[in-house]
């Protein structure tokens, strides 16, 4: 069931700002719900379709938090690219180190990739299909290559990256989050895995 309510309802209440990890500009914070009473001007959509509500609204804004991670996989890319061309080791910038420049390919792979699949997931929605599957594959890919550009990020900076000094270090908080909310990458993963292999059973009738 899917109900919405004024912040005066009377049993209602709201937490204090919640002091994240990363993301800090988002106002993260607990709603409580006690003897509330709620009447059906309340009630959103028909009883008891509560869910299916919710799962196409995450097919619509599961591309969108997709195309948040490879912004923030693009800014680290940036970076660590723009740092390895300034910093020196042994006479040389350091990008031109094979191990540097491998990474620094590696996360380009993944941030085209990743923007790839998103445009993907968007697009089946402009068409007028059900992006479930391409919603998740995006978000599950997305997320998990924003994670690895800012490791990798930081790794390319070294002792600066850990330093709060410099911007890496918060792109690595920050994009913790995008496996966690709206569906967790594990989430995505189960949906996946079940699209496909009811696939295979339909092609196997």
């Amino acid at each position: 069931r899917r109900v919405h309510g004024d912040r005066e309802t009377p049993g209602l209440s709201v937490g204090k700002k919640e002091w994240n990890m990363g993301q800090r500009a988002s106002d993260t914070r607990a709603v409580t719900f006690e003897d509330v009473i709620l009447t059906k001007d309340n009630l959103l959509g028909k009883e008891g379709g509560g869910f299916a509500i919710a799962m196409k609204t995450f097919d619509r804004t599961r591309p969108a938090v997709a195309a948040g991670a490879v912004g923030l996989a693009q800014r680290a890319l940036e970076e660590a690219t723009n740092y390895s061309l300034q910093r020196k080791t042994m006479g040389k910038p350091i990008c031109e180190h094979q191990a540097v420049a491998f990474l620094l390919a590696e996360m380009a792979m993944g941030v085209e990739a990743s923007r790839q699949m998103t445009y993907r997931s968007a697009w089946e929605a402009d068409q007028g299909r059900p992006p479930t599957y391409y919603a998740s594959i995006a978000k599950a890919m997305a997320s998990d290559v924003a994670n690895k550009a800012a490791s990798d990020a930081v790794q390319i900076f070294g002792g600066n990256g850990f330093n709060s000094e410099y911007p890496v270090e918060k792109l690595m908080r920050d994009a913790k989050i995008y496996q966690i909310y709206e569906g967790t990458s594990q989430i995505q993963r189960m949906i996946i895995s079940r699209i496909v292999l009811q696939k295979a059973l339909e092609m196997m009738k």
